[in-house]
């Protein structure tokens, strides 16, 4: 994960590049986590009551190895911070992970964005930073650990 958020660039050609079910983003990073033996993971979990099995199964992780958990929210709405804390707060609990990790953008880069005249994909109600911090302050991951790395203008370049 290191090596990945160290050698990582944020290229003006793919904040320009229209994203479809992913940005281009967010590919390359988890691309990069799925190179390194990372994978994407759903847990099957289930509730017992009187004997009656519920299946109940987690959203899917981004990226799971060795009990750490990693969602990429580069440009999502924001309430999927909610469901990737509450997500990592069932894990914890049930001890399928250690610790949580959320990699966003830093809000600083909404400059870049409205600059290169793509402010409005990247509104206020998407996914950065100063949407995440109140939301783990809160409690939101509830015992989970959660790491968070920002995305910052230090990384951006023109290509």
């Amino acid at each position: 994960m290191i090596e990945v958020l160290t050698d990582f660039r944020l290229y003006r050609s793919a904040v320009l590049e229209p994203g479809k079910n992913k940005s281009p983003i967010a590919n390359a990073l988890d691309g990069q986590l799925y190179d390194r033996g990372w994978q994407e993971k759903q847990f099957q979990t289930s509730t017992i009551v009187d004997g009656v099995v519920r299946e109940t199964p987690t959203h899917k992780v981004d990226c799971f190895k060795n009990k750490i958990a990693i969602e990429i929210e580069w440009n999502n709405k924001d309430p999927f911070y909610d469901r990737d804390l509450n997500n990592f707060r069932l894990l914890f609990d049930l001890k399928a992970i250690s610790v949580g990790v959320v990699i966003t953008r830093a809000t600083e880069l909404q400059k870049i964005f409205n600059e290169l005249g793509k402010g409005s994909s990247y509104g206020n109600s998407t996914t950065h930073y100063d949407k995440l911090e109140p939301r783990i302050l809160g409690g939101g991951a509830g015992g989970c650990p959660v790491l968070v790395f920002g995305i910052t203008r230090s990384l951006y370049v023109e290509d």
